[in-house]
């Protein structure tokens, strides 16, 4: 029993021992256990968002606005003188030349009182021719002394008074002549006329509209530009130098009608800050016309190094427009940038860009200053489609990826 309790009183130190170091191994795993899953919280994977490489291309600084398109030339069609309508020479819509008789009015009335007029012009003018040679007679007798002066002075001052009269009757034959050729209402200018407005058989004075003719060959893009624009492009127009426009309608992509800057005028307007402008275009194949909405694109300038960005990267932060720049630790770095126009559906970013900085174009929700993100590296793509400048930018981008 003795020999019992002096091997249990040995085995005691090394049972406790082992157990010490049982303790101290699991401790020692929980420990490496906790530190690589604190050192995995510590250093998580960021949102998974799209970054592409700005562009830097030569480009010609453009400018877009919104304008309408107006006829060159414009003409109401209006009676010159009262009557019935006898007929409408025309079809709402057609084309119509210079001279063409597209109204009728009743000429009957002003065919008689012309008629009148030239009879009472020719009796006018009778008088006047007998005044004349009855003169040439008493001048002859004057000098024989067969009459007084006083009688040779009142034949010369009644022929006066009886040509005097026989013009006023030739003039009053004139106006009714043009009265008469007023009944046949003709289009001033080439062009495509609208409906008629009153329509056969009314009674029509020169206060009433009857039709409307507007001009086809060429076409005016009215627009509104603003003050930067009218600083880069106003020397030029009002020196005659040309200063390229281009217009799209709103079933065309781009801008595939070229033509000119035509009119700046002399003053902007102080309550928006813009000035009147307008561009002619040739218009042969009537693809325009008045009216219409266009997007106009000016340019001017000559070409420089400009970077280019998708408006899709651009946040706004309050007043002012930011990006996310992806650093060298893969973290997204807030940066504040100043914009320009539109070239090519990019936009030239003036200053806080750098060539072969990479900015994050997708997800841009997801991400936050200085946090970590997942950036796929993918083309930089115009906002309205992929452009020439959008292809050397994805060639860009595809090479830093690579």
């Amino acid at each position: 029993m003795k020999a019992i309790q002096q091997l249990h009183t040995a085995a005691r130190p090394l049972v406790l021992a082992l157990g010490a170091a049982g303790v101290a191994a699991l401790i020692a795993g929980c420990s490496d256990a906790t530190g690589k899953a604190a050192d995995a919280a510590a250093a998580p994977a960021g949102p998974p968002v799209s970054a592409a490489a700005v562009v830097e291309k030569p480009v010609a600084e453009t400018q877009e606005f919104s304008g309408r398109l107006e006829a060159v030339d414009r003409v109401e069609i209006r009676p010159r003188v009262s009557g019935f309508i006898t007929a409408v020479n025309f079809k709402p819509g057609a084309e119509v030349k210079k001279g063409d008789v597209l109204f009728v009015i009743d000429q009957r009335p002003y065919q008689a009182e012309y008629d009148r007029a030239e009879a009472a012009a020719k009796s006018a003018r009778a008088k006047a021719d007998l005044a004349k040679i009855e003169l040439a007679r008493a001048e002859r007798l004057l000098g024989d002394k067969a009459i007084a002066q006083r009688e040779y002075d009142e034949r010369a001052a009644g022929l006066k008074e009886l040509d005097a009269t026989a013009r006023a009757a030739e003039a009053q034959a004139d106006s009714a002549r043009l009265n008469l050729t007023y009944t046949r209402v003709t289009s001033p200018i080439d062009g495509r006329v609208s409906k008629a407005e009153i329509t056969l058989g009314n009674l029509v004075d020169a206060s009433a509209v009857l039709t409307s003719v507007v001009s086809l060959d060429r076409i005016y893009a009215s627009f509104d530009g603003d003050e930067e624009t009218y600083l880069r492009v106003s020397g030029q127009a009002h020196g005659g130098q040309a200063v390229a426009v281009k217009v799209g309608l709103v079933n065309e992509e781009g801008f595939p009608h070229e033509g000119k800057l035509e009119f700046v005028d002399n003053q902007l307007d102080t309550r928006t800050g813009s000035v009147r402008m307008r561009a002619t275009f040739d218009n042969k194949d009537r693809s325009m016309a008045p009216g219409l909405f266009a997007r106009v694109q000016i340019g001017g300038g000559a070409e420089k190094n400009a970077i280019l960005i998708t408006d899709r990267a651009v946040g706004t932060d309050q007043s002012r427009k930011f990006v996310f720049v992806v650093d060298k630790e893969g973290k997204a770095e807030y940066r504040a940038v100043t914009l320009g126009p539109v070239v090519d559906g990019l936009r030239v970013v003036r200053t806080g860009l750098k060539p072969g900085e990479k900015i994050v174009v997708n997800g841009l929700q997801r991400v936050r200053p200085g946090a970590p993100i997942t950036a796929n590296t993918v083309p930089m793509v115009a906002s309205a489609g992929t452009s020439p400048v959008a292809k050397d930018g994805a060639k860009l981008a595809m090479a830093e990826s690579k």
